[in-house]
């Protein structure tokens, strides 16, 4: 019986149409990847994803185990989510352009122009 129940407990990596994908979550081991290529520690990590550190721990442990393979499929994702924002980026392009131009409503001018300000600091706008 503890057998089983340990069993039961134990953390996967699942292979889903999402690409690898930790068992029991929605998370995806390229979602860690993406924390650990910005430099996050293990505990910022865990504060940031909703993970159990035994689920962040096999999460570790597969990709350092499978490193070239959890590479290179983070590269594709990667690759891939970019075509992604291109082609949508390329397909709104007038729309936001239009948008854009719209003045703000009576009486929004101020919140308007403090959120461009924001926008020109980000670097969001030229």
């Amino acid at each position: 019986m503890d057998m089983l129940l340990e069993e039961r407990n134990q953390v996967t990596i699942v292979r889903t149409d999402r690409g690898l994908t930790i068992g029991g979550t929605r998370l995806t081991l390229y979602d860690v990847m993406d924390h650990l290529v910005a430099g996050w520690t293990p505990k910022l990590i865990l504060n940031w994803l909703p993970l159990t550190e035994e689920q962040l721990d096999a999460a570790l442990s597969y990709i350092e185990t499978n490193r070239a393979e959890v590479e290179a499929e983070y590269q594709t994702v990667l690759k891939e989510t970019q075509e992604r924002k291109n082609y949508w980026d390329d397909r709104n392009r007038d729309r936001l352009a239009e948008i854009a131009q719209i003045p703000p409503k009576a009486g929004q001018e101020a919140i308007h122009a403090k959120l461009q300000a924001w926008k020109t600091k980000l670097g969001l706008i030229p």
